[in-house]
């Protein structure tokens, strides 16, 4: 069983979406992808490429992102009503927003907003990122910040999953330092809305061996501090120097693990 990631699909592009349709259904039936966000803020399209996975993989595992929370074009009252109805179409579909344990190894899905811990964002960044138009928050979430808290108070019961390698995975960035040093300083101005560093201390709580992140549409594979953190955004059809735009398998689970795991689930196990 093989583990692969794609995130920031952006299906609102055909291109892309006629990239996930057309992915092979017989190549990857005994094995598990990762969602980390942003397939699409249409709740249509994002059924459809849930669904159209779901039918290619043997597990799915999905977060949602910043994309799937903008209500402007939807009939939502607020981004937390349509999480958590993003959150049930995925369990109607069978697709995982929870642990779950495959062998000797766990996943993790960890909810995720940015928090301005990696800086303030400027007035340009604050009249230009879409988030601050097409996301409503109700009244006792205030800001960012406090929008950042509640999704990591959702992971709180999560943090203990502890099984062997541990993979965990986000939409947004645990940490700056993950960007490439080679990205150009105006560039940069995105920064403040990558992600949050509470998100990393939850990381390292858990103990996780592979953190997968989305977001920043910028593909990396790095170790810091003894985690692998790795990024492998599809993203947008003109972004093709900074993406792969391929699946990327980031862990084999060993055939024994999962026949050890079906015998002591029969009590066959000695």
């Amino acid at each position: 069983m093989r583990i692969f990631t794609i995130s920031d699909l952006h299906v609102d592009y055909p291109e892309n979406l006629n990239w996930v349709l057309g992915l092979s259904r017989s190549d990857y039936r005994e094995d598990v992808l990762i969602l980390p966000g942003d397939i699409s803020d249409d709740f249509g399209l994002l059924s459809q490429v849930l669904e159209s996975f779901q039918g290619t993989f043997a597990k799915v595992f999905f977060v949602p992102g910043n994309h799937e929370l903008w209500i402007d074009r939807d009939d939502f009252a607020c981004s937390l009503e349509k999480f958590e109805a993003v959150l049930q179409r995925c369990k109607d579909l069978g697709v995982i927003t929870d642990p779950e344990q495959l062998g000797e190894l766990t996943i993790v899905p960890l909810f995720s907003w940015y928090d301005f811990s990696f800086g303030e964002p400027s007035k340009y960044l604050r009249r230009a990122w879409r988030d601050f138009r097409a996301c409503q928050w109700p009244n006792h979430l205030g800001d960012d910040a406090e929008v950042s808290a509640h999704f990591l108070s959702l992971n709180e019961s999560r943090l203990h999953n502890k099984n062997g390698t541990i993979i965990s995975f986000s939409h947004f960035l645990p940490r700056i330092d993950v960007m490439p040093s080679r990205i150009p300083e105006k560039r940069r101005n995105v920064y403040p809305v990558l992600g949050g560093e509470g998100l990393d201390v939850q990381v390292q709580k858990l103990g996780s061996n592979i953190h997968i992140y989305g977001h920043s549409h910028v593909n990396q594979d790095t170790t810091i501090d003894g985690i692998r953190y790795i990024n492998n955004a599809f993203a947008y059809p003109s972004e093709d120097r900074i993406a792969r735009k391929h699946l990327y398998c980031v862990f084999e689970l060993p055939e024994r693990s999962l026949k050890l795991e079906a015998q002591i689930a029969r009590g066959n196990a000695v």
